[in-house]
């Protein structure tokens, strides 16, 4: 219990929280983006209901699809800025020495700034909700899609935010391991798709041998790896119904994204545990050799 709860209670998150949430700059940037979402959601109720003398709950609908998109894009550009440089900026600062000596543990550490990264993502998100009031106001959308949209946003945040923890580890360089964070998520977000494209076109339309088990779960996985896609399908249901019907696949593919976003996500986190302290385990290892 005491190894559990040290990995959310102890200095190096509450010394990340603080300098994250202290920070006027901090203010400035959620005080913004609630007034830009504001802004949009007034401007949208007002041209449509204008145009349509009446704001339907359609409308609401679209309203709410205008917003999560937004979030998503949001989570998608902010998080590798946020995640990229946790470790390589402690190690450039040269302080990154002086945190390993102390008697955290590897996992403690990387929990700790990953969490602290995280932490201003969902205050952002939180703070968002009472926009949503305008949606339930005029119907058209369950508290159920809310919350299913609200978990999209957060594992997509944990594991792009995770990779960018890995890469900031395994790389000395901050702008580095941002810029391949950037190109990782580029991939995710924009590269899948392409892929699903790419894959469908060679093994349907050239009709080469359809039914290999191979070919029926590349574009599957091309697809559930790509949260835009799965963010539209949690708000039109059966939207890929024939696209997975054109695979043989029964699989929602909301389990498939969420099961491997989390794998990828223990995986990166488990790389940037035992990358932490490399030459400190080798020696280790030396001695009981010995």
């Amino acid at each position: 219990m005491n190894k559990l709860s040290s990995l959310f209670i102890n200095p190096v998150l509450n010394k990340e929280i603080k300098l994250r949430f202290r920070s006027f700059k901090s203010f400035l940037g959620i005080l913004f983006y609630l007034a830009v979402c504001a802004a949009v959601c007034l401007a949208f109720i007002w041209i449509e209901g204008h145009n349509r003398n009446g704001f339907t709950a359609n409308d609401s609908r679209t309203l709410f699809m205008l917003l999560s998109i937004g979030q998503m894009g949001l989570i998608a550009f902010i998080t590798p800025g946020l995640t990229a440089g946790a470790i390589s900026g402690e190690r450039e600062r040269q302080t990154l020495n002086i945190l390993l000596t102390t008697q955290q543990s590897s996992m403690s550490i990387v929990i700790s700034k990953l969490f602290s990264s995280l932490a201003f993502l969902v205050l952002m998100l939180v703070a968002s909700l009472p926009l949503y009031s305008l949606v339930f106001l005029y119907g058209g959308v369950s508290p159920k899609m809310v919350l299913i949209t609200f978990g999209l946003h957060l594992l997509t945040m944990l594991m792009i935010g995770s990779l960018g923890v890995m890469f900031s580890t395994i790389i000395r360089k901050t702008m580095v391991a941002t810029i391949t964070t950037y190109g990782v998520m580029l991939f995710f977000v924009v590269g899948t798709g392409f892929l699903y494209i790419f894959l469908g076109e060679i093994m349907y339309n050239l009709n080469q041998n359809p039914a290999s088990t191979n070919q029926r779960w590349l574009p599957y996985i091309s697809l559930m790896l790509n949260p835009g896609i799965v963010l539209f399908n949690s708000f039109e249901a059966g939207g890929l119904d024939y696209a997975l019907q054109r695979m043989g696949i029964t699989w929602p593919i909301w389990k498939g994204f969420t099961l491997s976003y989390i794998g990828i996500s223990i995986f990166a986190l488990f790389v940037s545990i035992m990358r932490l302290r490399p030459r400190m385990r080798s020696k280790k290892v030396k001695k009981k050799a010995s």
